[in-house]
């Protein structure tokens, strides 16, 4: 017992020293969006088709290199910003695969199966843009958001805009310093909320105030989502020790259970999307090139350390809708390829 408790904790170290330099990755990119996009102008050239906006959100993650630790955060603050359901949807489930660090990782893993590489590219988007496309029918994400996230969304979309017209929402008879928010103090005395008027007004006017907001939303980040990435690497950690891997790997014995096999492998190891090809190296011999695949695909959207982190922003039902549609669709996609190839 002492010996599997000291290799639970050796696995959960593991799994942290592996993941915060991505999470880090992840809330730098997410203050970057913050501070120095201009959200409005970025918002504005998304396509409001839900179809085009879920194949940009998809594309996005290729401009920043970060696994599904570095995702959440950025994918939070696209949210918080206004974007569309539909393009922070995909960016959350394509960007730990579409981005060109782990295209480069599986390519130098699979060498002689190019078709894994293409493969798991082509797998990523597809799926990806299909669960943005079905959420995308919920216009409003809030009810589908943890209420705290809710309730910012509320308030940055019901607070004046930067242009100083008022809002005609219960928010706007409210005095501002009874709203809940972060405020500091503009010019004149006048209170200025840190999610809407703040990159307008204070950071673009005071220099200095835009690379301490920038340090102050990267502490704060990374404080809320490192206690979730904790405990999502000790669930990760326990069953990876405590559940017998002999278990999983015993059920592929043929097309289909191996594929349900490596699926699940990948959701119950949750290895770091840069590294899960060589990880998934080491059952070449055994395992079907299908299957692995669908452990390329799968692990990197759906694994218990990406959907602790997912609890920061989506209720469990939402989680529960994603785990289904996610799975049923690389399954659908994986047994497609072993008929095919």
């Amino acid at each position: 017992m002492i010996d599997q408790l000291y290799s639970a904790f050796t696995v959960f170290l593991s799994l942290l020293v592996e993941a915060i330099p991505f999470l880090l990755l992840g809330v730098v990119l997410s203050s970057t969006l913050l501070i120095f996009v201009n959200v409005d102008k970025l918002i504005k050239i998304m396509p409001k088709n839900p179809i085009l906006g879920a194949i940009v959100g998809s594309c996005i993650g290729f401009l920043f290199p970060v696994c599904e630790c570095g995702n959440v955060p950025v994918a939070r603050r696209l949210l918080l910003e206004g974007m569309p359901t539909s393009v922070a949807i995909a960016f959350l489930l394509a960007a730990p695969t579409i981005n060109p660090v782990v295209v480069w990782s599986t390519w130098v893993a699979f060498q002689d199966q190019p078709e894994i590489v293409i493969g798991r590219v082509v797998f990523s988007v597809t799926i990806a843009i299909t669960i943005a496309c079905v959420f995308s029918v919920q216009k409003d994400p809030r009810p589908l958001l943890q209420p705290l996230l809710a309730k910012r969304i509320y308030c940055l979309t019901s607070s004046p805009r930067q242009q100083g017209e008022p809002v005609s929402t219960p928010l706007a008879t409210v005095p501002t310093l009874l709203q809940s928010g972060t405020y500091l103090l503009g010019q004149g005395g006048k209170p200025l909320r840190m999610d809407s008027t703040l990159t307008a007004n204070v950071v673009m006017s005071k220099p200095n105030s835009k690379f301490k907001i920038f340090v102050e939303n990267v502490v704060q980040e990374t404080r809320e989502l490192g206690g979730v990435l904790i405990l999502g690497s000790a669930i990760a950690a326990g069953i990876q020790i405590f559940v017998p891997r002999e278990i999983i790997l015993s059920l592929g014995q043929d097309t289909i259970t191996s594929i349900l096999a490596m699926m699940l492998l990948a959701a119950i190891v949750s290895i770091c999307s840069t590294v899960d090809s060589f990880f998934a190296l080491s059952f070449a011999a055994t395992f079907t090139s299908s299957s692995l695949l669908a452990f390329l695909v799968f692990g990197p959207m759906i694994d218990l350390k990406a959907m602790g982190l997912m609890l920061s922003i989506f209720k469990p039902r939402m989680l529960i809708y994603l785990f289904a549609l996610t799975a049923q669709l690389t399954f659908i996609l994986a047994l497609g390829h072993s008929y095919l190839f």
